[in-house]
């Protein structure tokens, strides 16, 4: 992976319209039916994009969720066309799409975040601490932090405007959004895909704490997952070898790049300070990693 050095912070085609940028991908329509989706080295930290970005951070984003969606495509359509991203674009910006874009189906995303957790961690801790259940199902009492649940529970979040964090609601919320049968099917379709994605981590080594999952629907109304899929972006990955009760275990994710905000002067609203080379390497070295263990 040594030659991933020039980072992305934003891609420029114009050979497509632009629909829109979010924290870490570029969306450019591709005809009526399909989008082309560039993940960017951009990274985020406290809901603030930071100016410096993550060299090669946007492949591994692409080659991770690929790698799932062909893993886990038995279980239910996605998003995946096939399509060659070069295919689409000018010639001379082929070089912003190889490895880190992917045309994909159009779809009626689904404005709910659909959260698997196996362990207890982030706001699900917080909310335990509070109350003694997450998203409205109670849990044991005395649980420590990173405890593992009896058993994986769906712990759907609101999704919230740019720049706000999601919020953990009910499954009633889910069944206003889209209806029973359907927040039903939601909910056996995240925890089916998180318990096979766990169980085979496991034997590479990592642990998936938690995960989001992101789903839209086709124009006949069927389920596909789509957007990024088991990546560390999008979920907690912990080396199991550092895995215990009682702490936070470190995850394979933006951790240096947070801890090395936390000991800044600043009031996580932007601009945020721009990081030291040696935090971007190593967060690049994690993300990369990630990759490496589990497709090996």
């Amino acid at each position: 992976m040594g030659h991933l050095v020039n980072a992305l912070h934003q891609s420029s085609i114009r050979s497509l319209p632009l629909l829109g940028r979010g924290k870490v991908r570029d969306m450019y329509a591709v005809g009526g039916d399909k989008l082309l989706i560039v993940a960017t080295d951009r990274i985020s930290a406290f809901d603030v994009i930071l100016d410096d970005p993550i060299p090669g951070k946007g492949q591994v984003l692409t080659a991770l969720t690929d790698f799932w969606l062909e893993k886990l495509a038995h279980v239910m359509p996605n998003h995946s066309t096939g399509i060659d991203p070069q295919s689409v674009v000018a010639t001379d910006e082929r070089d912003q799409v190889i490895g880190r874009a992917v045309v994909v189906k159009r779809l009626k995303p689904i404005l709910v975040e659909a959260v698997a957790r196996g362990y207890l961690i982030g706001s699900g801790w917080k909310d335990y601490q509070d109350t003694g259940a997450i998203c409205g199902i109670k849990l044991p009492a005395g649980l420590k932090q990173a405890a593992q649940l009896p058993e994986p529970i769906f712990t759907p979040a609101a999704k919230a405007e740019m720049g706000a964090h999601d919020e953990n609601v009910d499954f009633d919320h889910v069944v206003r959004e889209v209806g029973q049968e359907m927040a039903e099917h939601i909910r056996t379709v995240t925890l089916k895909l998180y318990a096979e994605a766990a169980a085979f981590a496991r034997t590479k080594g990592i642990m998936i704490a938690d995960t989001k999952f992101e789903f839209g629907l086709s124009d006949d109304g069927t389920l596909h997952l789509m957007d990024e899929v088991l990546t560390p972006d999008s979920s907690r990955f912990w080396p199991a070898d550092e895995y215990r009760e009682g702490i936070s275990p470190p995850s394979f994710d933006k951790q240096f790049v947070r801890d090395w905000l936390e000991t800044q002067p600043w009031g996580k609203t932007p601009p945020a300070p721009r990081l030291p080379a040696e935090v971007l390497e190593r967060t690049a070295a994690k993300y990369r990693e990630a990759l490496d263990r589990l497709t090996a």
